[in-house]
């Protein structure tokens, strides 16, 4: 886990998603694991009970969820995307793009946790939101992906929650 004092940019349905997800670990998962440690704590010597060596590992891997997601959520800057307005490619933005071969794509820029790329969500810090922040609509951007260099017009800049 890094800990940094970084503020971390994310919507507020990703900050919603994440205190869902720290509800479910904290009151679901952590109160299963505790039980499969007491249950294997039952079947006697503790040094060769492999039941209860894997939930206590179990039980380290999901504290260790539990921090980082804390940690994310305290450094939380949230966005509330329905009050941006203007023309330029900020955080929260929906970007409609065409690429050289006409093909369109629309992403929304989100913070780093909440990306879904096969969902029209991409990271603040992904080469094409990092070409796009700061562009309007009309302008063309060339993006170095993985898969080289692509060519984008900007159709529109929408901010939709």
């Amino acid at each position: 886990m890094a800990t940094s004092d970084a503020r971390v940019p994310m919507t507020q349905k990703g900050y919603q998603t994440l205190m869902e997800e720290l509800k479910r670990l904290k009151s679901v998962e952590r109160p299963k694991v505790v039980r499969e440690i007491e249950e294997a704590r039952d079947h006697g010597d503790l040094s060769e009970n492999a039941e209860f060596h894997a939930a206590k590992e179990r039980q380290s891997l999901l504290d260790v969820q539990i921090r980082e997601i804390e940690d994310r959520m305290a450094r939380a800057q949230v966005i509330d995307v329905s009050k941006l307005s203007g023309e330029k490619v900020v955080f929260g933005a929906t970007v409609s793009l065409v690429d050289e071969n006409g093909d369109k794509v629309v992403y929304q820029i989100v913070g780093d946790h909440e990306a879904e790329p096969k969902n029209g969500k991409i990271s603040i810090s992904s080469p094409i939101a990092r070409a796009l922040i700061g562009k309007s609509e009309g302008d063309e951007v060339e993006v170095q992906t993985p898969a080289g260099a692509r060519a984008f017009e900007i159709l529109s800049v929408e901010f939709i929650d």
